[in-house]
């Protein structure tokens, strides 16, 4: 299903985003006027294929839940049941992901790819558990391949499901005590960059716990010394199972041509295994949000993305990205309901 999906990823249709560039230029505004949103309409025409590009409603969120044997070196204060204990939360509609996303008119999905302990079937809960956590990524590479791929395959197929229920653009979402510290380090694989300038604070640690997270992060690259080149092979050194099933999951509304909001640094980290896996995902890809987590701007960069909204949010859950999912309706709203100069009647300068 993996070669599958990225052999089904294309490039942006080129004549579709010189239809909505021209578009635009008709508008009654002037050009440019509208900024980013307009660079964001028109990269969506290409990925649709169509000017104007569907609106992307209704949307879907997935919130991939897994647990980190890196947990086990200290690099958070918080116990690692909380990841389980928040998961009966979001299936209970009481976090912050179930208020916002009762605000945007979104479904919430919870995914178990990756719970230490066996969940109960609920209402809102796939379970597709890979394994009961990573390994500890300090000691021994976090996943197998085999685990790597089948957490990947996870993530298309919720894709997939989520599209085929009526979804026209997804939104992710994670959930993992410890999940920023696999973040920062898949990050410096594929960017390059030094585990101090892409290692945050996750859930707020103090000093000595941020410098023991860097060193943690640090060494794991040491012993595994993933690259960039073997994206697969760099995700299960160093990676997570929600980080790999949301680097699925972009693959696999790239390949259905659904756009994807990014949420948080997980998102960005698993953006940058889709992007070496299938460069043309990128075309999906919208950058909800700037977290506070630095590695998430790192990320970015190197992608091309710029976030949508910056408001020094650092939850995850996919908080940032249903934020920013009205912003990326209004883009495309645009292309389908503003008057032409010759329509509306207005002179043009």
């Amino acid at each position: 299903m993996l070669d599958r999906t990225i052999a089904a990823i294309q490039p942006a249709d080129s004549a579709a985003m010189r239809a909505a560039r021209e578009l635009h230029a008709r508008l009654t505004k002037p050009a440019g006027s509208l900024g980013e949103l307009e660079e964001l309409s028109i990269r969506l025409a290409g990925l649709a294929g169509a000017c104007p590009p569907p609106l992307p409603t209704p949307g879907a969120v997935a919130v991939f839940a897994g647990d980190h044997g890196v947990h086990a070196q200290g690099v958070t204060p918080w116990p690692q049941e909380v990841t389980a204990q928040m998961v009966a939360n979001f299936l209970a509609g009481g976090a912050v992901v179930n208020a916002f996303a009762r605000q945007a008119g979104v479904g919430v999905t919870v995914v178990d790819v990756g719970v230490a302990v066996a969940l109960e079937p609920a209402d809102g809960l796939l379970i597709r558990k890979v394994r009961a956590g990573t390994r500890d990524l300090a000691v021994e590479p976090a996943l197998t391949r085999e685990e790597a791929v089948a957490a990947l395959t996870v993530g298309i197929e919720v894709a997939g499901k989520l599209v085929d229920d009526g979804a026209k653009i997804l939104l992710t979402g994670d959930m993992g005590i410890a999940n920023t510290t696999p973040a920062a380090a898949l990050i410096a694989v594929f960017t390059g960059a030094d585990p101090a300038e892409v290692t945050g604070r996750g859930t707020g640690v103090d000093d000595p716990t941020h410098s023991l997270k860097v060193s943690v992060v640090r060494a794991g690259l040491e012993r595994h010394t993933p690259s960039p080149d073997d994206p697969i092979g760099a995700l299960a050194a160093v990676g997570g199972l929600e980080h790999a099933a949301i680097a699925g999951y972009l693959l696999g509304a790239a390949a259905r041509r659904v756009p994807v909001v990014l949420d948080g640094v997980i998102a960005a980290s698993a953006a940058l295994v889709a992007a070496a896996l299938a460069p043309d995902a990128v075309a999906a890809m919208v950058a909800g949000h700037r977290s506070a987590e630095p590695g998430a701007t790192v990320a970015l960069a190197h992608l091309g993305l710029n976030p949508l909204v910056d408001l020094g949010l650092r939850l995850g859950e996919g908080t940032g990205a249903l934020l920013a999912l009205p912003i990326v309706t209004s883009a495309v709203r645009v292309l389908h309901e503003v008057a032409t100069f010759d329509s509306a009647g207005v002179s043009e300068k």
